[in-house]
């Protein structure tokens, strides 16, 4: 045994082989091992260490994360929270975060926007929205082939001019052309 004993990080008491817990070159003891804020029991997992205090990542992001407008919690929850029971006093800016699409109203921009389809020119919003070929398309009607009509995903689509269409039809209307290629084994044509 080593006479010289590991101190607590939180507490300062000598801390036992049996009840330690090392964290950041810092020794706890098992029941010292929470976070500073909301008292939560942590494991190697659920830490988060800023300035020799460890904190669970929930209040570590509350106290330290990115501030201002779409740095939430998750979708749907608003929260007016401004920090004091973390020790923040001060009032930041949110940041500006310039718009990329102008075709939205106001209302959209600030609420989380609504972007247009390419192929009916209407509004998608987030309940229908599927990103393909670098836009956003409404999922059942408009996310489909452009000549076949077949319904795409975005691992199976191709897409040519702004428009979308599946593996076989881009093959066959904007593939490689002549001797050679054709519909298949065994289907060699000549085409000219």
């Amino acid at each position: 045994m080593s006479s010289a004993l590991r101190q607590c990080g939180r507490c300062q008491k000598p801390v036992y082989f049996a009840e330690e817990v090392l964290c950041d070159q810092q020794y706890f003891h098992i029941s010292c091992f929470h976070c500073k804020v909301c008292k939560k029991r942590l494991d190697s997992t659920t830490v988060s260490v800023h300035k020799d205090e460890i904190y669970c990542k929930s209040c570590y992001g509350k106290k330290y994360g990115p501030k201002g407008y779409g740095f939430g919690q998750g979708a749907g929850i608003l929260n007016m929270d401004r920090g004091e029971g973390l020790g923040i006093t001060s009032e930041e800016p949110a940041p500006h975060r310039p718009t990329t699409n102008q075709n939205t109203s106001n209302f959209a921009r600030k609420f989380g926007g609504s972007d247009k389809c390419p192929r009916c020119g209407r509004n998608v919003y987030m309940a229908e929205k599927v990103i393909g070929a670098g836009s956003s398309w409404h999922k059942g009607k408009c996310f489909t082939c452009a000549s076949c009509g077949k319904a795409l995903e975005s691992t199976t689509l191709t897409d040519k001019d702004g428009e979308i269409y599946c593996k076989g039809c881009y093959g066959k209307n904007f593939g490689p052309k002549g001797y050679g290629y054709g519909g298949g084994a065994g289907t060699l044509q000549y085409t000219q």
